[in-house]
């Protein structure tokens, strides 16, 4: 911290307190800008350039003793006596050679009295000016160390980072770095996101078939069936001009649609794959693809996933497979294998040593991600004799190897990795559900089935507490925002709506809850 805080000081210019705070800590910070030139400006003799960055570093008197001794040398040699001699009587580490090392200070004494310079005896035993100027640069590099420049304030903006995907800092918040304050948004508890905030239209011949919001919730991106991967602001329900590329009407696309979409950890990457089984990795910054598989799978990608370190993606199709690609050799790595039908979802688990699959022929499974082998095999809806399709394993914020399974009839089940059953959440529909996700602090699971409706389940008790309808056509599914009371929906009728909670207070939420058709009606 000390060390932060000296080069902080530094770069500011503000070196009598770096020096103070040096002296009181006695922690030395002994970093240059560049040590290439610093070893260069020794070696060509630039020692006004030397002296400004040795006066910011602590070494060893010897080693201070051979540079000042070199200098005084060097400056006999051009002449400049009187330089010279005001070195060798006025600097702290040539009062210590004479103290210690006298017969060395008296040669220098004895080189100044001279009328000329004598080379042989400046440089005894065959040594040079270039040789020693070589090992005086070779005996500081190993007590000076490089740093990136503003390593303070770069810490302090990932920190702010790391708190917006934890959901400490929403986006746009005011926020006390100093005192540390909590934004008054994210004390707040979890309400229903019930009243539409933005809809963003798409062309009469496009609607979108996915979208995420970015791990720290700047952002919300949208795949659709016309092959476009768009940026939005949500706030504004506009495309984000501030992405250069896109201010250029330069996008990000593919030559069908897009069905998958992930963000990387860090959210600097993005991956999206399309109907015809491609799948492409994006810069998000810049909007560059940096990495194509045209052919990651015989048929549509349907889920994609990133592996903790950034340095694989896993996808899973409707070829019935579920695959590792590696982003820097640009092949498939490993090939999972035992799915009878479409693979709608594929996930790592939370330490990525396992992946957890559902697939249209009505099983989940677990695998071992390195051997590919298969651990474990459950029927969420074991009740049924023929099988339910499974068409999304959902991974829970803060909760251990959960999952929500959306399965192809009325319920969604919370349950573990071995296929246990920790709640169920049974919508009122007439038709079948479609997706479900939950709120960033875990209160509510949100399912939408094929009436268009969103249904607000509170996550331990499964009671139903709010529904309200989203869109007049097929929903395509749901993205939850990691830390806001903020969800989208996007739908086939050309809409991608942003939610928000309303004002309404829990008694008028409770009395729209006593509405809800049941399933008998």
């Amino acid at each position: 911290m000390v060390k932060l805080i000296l080069q902080f000081l530094k770069e500011n210019h503000l070196y009598s307190t770096m020096h103070t705070l040096q002296e009181e800590a006695q922690v030395t910070l002994n970093t240059v800008d560049n040590l290439d030139k610093f070893v260069a400006d020794i070696m060509h003799g630039r020692w006004d350039q030397v002296l400004e960055v040795v006066n910011n570093l602590r070494v060893s008197e010897t080693k201070l003793i051979d540079l000042f001794e070199q200098i005084i040398l060097e400056m006999a040699e051009l002449r400049e006596v009187d330089t010279a001699r005001a070195i060798l009587r006025g600097t702290p580490a040539m009062q210590t050679m004479k103290k210690e090392y006298p017969d060395r200070y008296l040669r220098l004494e004895h080189i100044l009295q001279k009328t000329y310079f004598d080379y042989a005896e400046a440089y005894p035993g065959g040594s040079t000016k270039e040789s020693r100027r070589q090992l005086i640069a070779q005996s500081f590099k190993p007590d000076v160390t490089v740093v990136q420049p503003s390593r303070l304030l770069a810490l302090v903006t990932q920190a702010l980072k790391w708190q917006q995907y934890q959901g400490l800092l929403p986006k746009g918040a005011k926020y006390d770095l100093f005192r540390g304050a909590a934004p008054q948004e994210a004390l707040e508890e979890e309400k229903v996101p019930d009243e539409n905030s933005k809809v963003i239209k798409f062309g009469k011949k496009s609607f979108p078939e996915i979208a995420r919001f970015s791990p720290d919730g700047q952002w919300l991106i949208s795949g659709s069936s016309d092959g476009f991967v768009e940026v939005w602001d949500y706030d504004s329900g506009k495309l984000a001009k501030e992405l250069k590329y896109q201010a250029e009407d330069d996008f990000m696309m593919h030559d069908t649609a897009v069905n998958a979409l992930v963000f990387s950890r860090d959210g600097e990457y993005i991956a999206t794959g399309d109907s015809s089984g491609a799948i492409k990795v994006w810069k998000l910054s810049t909007g560059v693809c940096v990495r194509k598989f045209p052919t990651a799978h015989s048929q549509a990608i349907t889920s994609l996933e990133f592996a903790r370190d950034s340095t694989q993606l896993l996808s899973a199709s409707y070829d019935a497979t579920i695959r590792i690609h590696g982003l820097k050799s640009g092949r498939t790595l490993k090939e999972f294998r035992g799915h009878k039908s479409f693979v709608h979802a594929a996930v790592y688990s939370d330490d990525g040593s396992q992946i957890i699959s559902g697939s249209a022929d009505g099983n989940v499974k677990v695998w071992d991600a390195k051997t590919t082998d298969c651990l474990k095999t459950f029927k969420p809806n074991s009740s049924v004799a023929n099988a339910v399709a499974v068409l999304n394993v959902v991974r829970i914020p803060r909760q251990m190897d959960r999952f929500l399974i959306v399965t192809k009839d009325k319920t969604v089940r919370m349950m573990t990795k071995e296929g246990q059953l920790i709640q169920s959440y049974n919508v009122p529909a007439t038709g079948d559900v479609v997706a479900a996700c939950m709120s960033p602090k875990g209160r509510y699971v949100f399912v939408v089935a094929d009436d268009q409706v969103l249904y607000c389940f509170t996550s331990e008790q499964a009671s139903l507490e709010h529904f309200v309808k989203l869109h007049e056509k097929d929903v395509m599914g749901i993205a939850q925002h990691p830390s806001r009371n903020i969800f989208a929906s996007f739908a086939q009728d050309g809409t991608l709506k942003l939610w928000r909670p309303g004002k309404k207070t829990n008694s008028a939420v409770a009395a729209t809850t006593a509405s809800i058709p049941s399933t008998s009606t």
